[in-house]
């Protein structure tokens, strides 16, 4: 009985030790201030990644807080030691400061990778 708890315990936390370890290591900054923006006029920034894991990796899902932010991704495999990015956009349809949340979920990871954007928004 308790080797079967030992065994079912050990079988539940593995791949919780496995995703809490680094698979990428971000390049740029995880924030991006995009400073003064205009009102209706969408503005991109890329975030840039580095594959630290041993094996091949790609980007499953990206999450938004809003829609007002979009995400564009390839949908190739990263290799190990290899550089990979994710393009953001944003289009404000209101006046004034703004943060937003950017989950990026890799393959075989159930936590996501948080970045975010911020700036201010001002009428033309």
């Amino acid at each position: 009985m308790i080797n079967t708890l030992i065994i079912a315990i050990s079988l539940w936390a593995a791949p919780m030790a496995i995703n809490g370890e680094d698979i990428v290591a971000w390049i740029s900054p995880d924030t991006h201030d995009f400073g003064d923006i205009t009102r209706n006029e969408p503005v991109s920034h890329e975030f840039t990644f580095k594959n630290v894991s041993g094996e091949a990796i790609t980007i499953d899902n990206v999450r938004t807080s809003c829609g007002c932010t979009t995400s564009d991704w390839p949908e190739l495999s990263v290799l190990p030691d290899s550089l990979g990015s994710l393009v953001i956009t944003y289009d404000a349809h209101d006046e004034g400061y703004f943060r937003k949340t950017i989950k990026v979920y890799f393959s075989g990871r159930r936590r996501a990778e948080w970045l975010f954007i911020e700036g201010n928004v001002v009428e033309r």
